[in-house]
């Protein structure tokens, strides 16, 4: 055990509980099925897509992410602009960065963010989802191996120049989503600054849906929701948590059959590398705006 490496307090047992509706175990191995058929299908489709040019590649990967999600019964809420073209030749990246809750925000943040991903190098060997984040050009790093951290930042500020998306999870961890999250780690917005590029804050949650109710016509109708405009009227979701020492397939099992979930992904307003004093100020800037997610929300736009 290292014990400079980032924990959270989460575990499967206190957080990634599911208080809500639950499908039947038919409809659940249905949508496992699914899930795991789609990805499957990227992986095998991988190598053609490869081959495209940039726009029609990206705008193929972001519809498959989105599918992902919705194959697992999970439905996708974006608030916000997604990404806009890629990046003009000689400009810089992107720095996007997310807090971590799940497994499921990998597709979620391609959905809207297709970029290179960087990943603990654990991740290569999953069945799957490992060839082809190797295939996507995910950065794995070895998380355990302090000396490496600067080969990698070396690698993300490398990518960036070039003018790749970088998708970072600077909490180093994941975190059931239920309070407060992990301190961003600095190292991967040295790699910004040194390239120059921009950061983009992203915000992921998990909502758990209200059932609909039925009136008198007989036809389902929506809950009434109470409280102010702008504010859902859901509670977090410990079904999509990815926390502690849970097994994958145990993960997978309790995303689809808990009912009712929703995935958000809330585009936060970017933040210039240039000017910056240091990486962690830049680092805490980030994450207050990921943590302060009412101050910092854009101009809704919503998507399903």
């Amino acid at each position: 055990m290292n014990f400079w490496l980032p924990t959270a307090p989460c575990t499967p047992g206190t957080c990634a509980g599911h208080d809500g509706r639950v499908r039947g175990r038919p409809a659940a191995a249905a949508l496992l099925l699914a899930g795991c058929l789609w990805i499957m299908a990227g992986a095998l489709g991988a190598p053609f897509v490869a081959v495209l040019g940039a726009a029609r590649r990206e705008r193929l990967i972001r519809r498959w992410a989105y599918g992902v999600v919705r194959a697992f019964g999970v439905r996708v809420r974006i608030t916000g602009t997604p990404a806009g073209p890629g990046t003009a030749p000689g400009a810089a990246g992107t720095l996007v960065v997310a807090n971590h809750i799940s497994w499921l925000d990998i597709p979620l943040v391609a959905a809207v963010f297709p970029g290179r991903m960087l990943a603990k190098s654990e991740i290569r060997g999953w069945p799957l989802l490992g060839p082809l984040a190797a295939r996507g050009g995910t950065l794995f790093v070895e998380r355990d191996r302090l000396r490496a951290l600067p080969t990698t930042v070396r690698t993300i500020g490398s990518a960036l120049r070039g003018g790749s998306r970088v998708v970072v999870f600077p909490e180093g961890t994941t975190w059931c989503g239920r309070g407060s999250g992990g301190r961003f780690a600095p190292a991967a917005f040295q790699a910004a600054i040194d390239a120059g590029a921009t950061v983009r804050p992203v915000r992921l949650s998990y909502r758990v849906e209200p059932p609909r109710t039925t009136g008198t016509t007989g036809r389902a109708a929506p809950v009434r929701d109470c409280r102010p405009a702008g504010h859902e009227n859901t509670a977090p979701a410990g079904a999509a948590a990815f926390v502690g020492d849970d097994p994958l397939i145990a993960s997978l099992w309790r995303v689809v059959t808990a009912a009712g979930l929703t995935a958000e992904i809330r585009v936060l307003p970017q933040i210039p590398a240039a000017g910056r004093p240091d990486r962690r100020d830049l680092a805490r800037r980030a994450q207050t705006a990921v943590a302060n997610e009412s101050a910092n929300r854009p101009p809704e736009s919503v998507h399903h």
